[in-house]
């Protein structure tokens, strides 16, 4: 015979915001009886895990989020809060990568790293983005944040940072940014410079259009553009001028295929290994006047265009 379970007298006056997590086989805070896994600990479960498609929607500069958690090595971005910063913190600076993959520093002059490269416990990214940040806005100056699994009901970044703040990635060569004199870092860190320094593939964000990104490797380089239109109209878009020949960013240079990343497009171009990013400003805002043409266009799709669509879309990778 199955346990009954234990009765409660009377109905419980506490509000699913102020139940506490706790573990799972331990008896739910609320005082239905029922452990906690079987109770409030369901709906937390289901927040924690749940996916959340495009966790970037709704900041300033979406792709270049994009760009910086998925593509580019080595940058920092001066973040501006809704509310004014806590005393004694100066300043709040998103940076791809920390040292020792911290999720964020605070650092001895008080001001805040907060590292975007991390793998994180939930389904939605920027809840867990927003409760290391809020966590390393009150540490101890000098001490890392470690991680953890955020409320399913804490904030989001949306709901913290200020929607009207101009987003502007400053890309780096190495990561030197992670301590004031790297000269003086401790060993730990100086060899986790050191090796980061090594990994880090030269990159640079192109100035004319948003979200492109020019990088080098040692065959040849590329270009990544995290576009922000819906996903079918972009590839119809694409297929349409790669069907006419003006997919390509100029001689010696050809659209590959495309990244799925955090619910956007990133249309990837091989270019020739003497192209820098200087030399492929131009033809990047010359493609940019063609693909606003195609997107433009509700004409139904040719064979050709219908064939290149197909190519586009086996060539597809999702990140995330």
């Amino acid at each position: 015979m199955a346990k009954k379970r234990p009765q409660t007298k009377g109905k419980s006056h506490v509000s699913s915001g102020e139940i506490p997590v706790v573990g799972a086989r331990e008896p739910c805070p609320c005082g239905s009886g029922r452990r906690y896994k079987a109770c409030h600990g369901r709906s937390a479960a289901h927040a924690v895990t749940e996916l959340v498609q495009r966790p970037f929607e709704g900041l300033a500069g979406e792709g270049d989020w994009i760009a910086l958690r998925e593509l580019v090595p080595a940058a920092t971005v001066r973040l501006t809060l809704k509310e004014s910063l806590p005393e004694g913190v100066p300043s709040v600076t998103l940076a791809t990568v920390l040292p020792m993959a911290w999720p964020a520093l605070r650092r001895d002059d008080g001001s805040v790293l907060l590292g975007l490269q991390n793998d994180t416990s939930s389904g939605d990214l920027s809840r867990d983005l927003a409760d290391t940040l809020q966590r390393a806005l009150t540490a101890e100056p000098g001490t890392p944040v470690q991680a953890r699994r955020a409320p399913a009901d804490g904030p989001r970044l949306q709901d913290l940072l200020d929607p009207s703040a101009a987003f502007e990635p400053v890309v780096h060569t190495g990561f030197e940014f992670w301590v004031p004199d790297s000269q003086n870092a401790s060993p730990e860190v100086a060899a986790s410079l050191e090796r980061a320094n090594a990994a880090a593939i030269p990159t640079v964000k192109l100035s004319g259009v948003d979200g492109a990104y020019w990088c080098e490797t040692p065959d040849k380089n590329h270009l990544r553009w995290v576009m922000p239109h819906p996903e079918e109209q972009l590839l119809d878009a694409l297929a349409r001028l790669h069907a006419a020949g003006t997919s390509s960013l100029g001689e010696g240079t050809r659209l590959v295929g495309s990244f799925r990343a955090h619910g956007l497009t990133v249309p990837v171009w091989d270019l020739p290994t003497g192209m820098s990013a200087e030399d492929v400003e131009k033809p990047a805002a010359e493609f940019a006047e063609r693909l606003a043409t195609a997107l433009d266009s509700a004409a139904p799709l040719t064979v050709e265009e219908r064939k290149a669509r197909g190519g586009l879309t086996n060539r597809q990778v999702t990140l995330s």
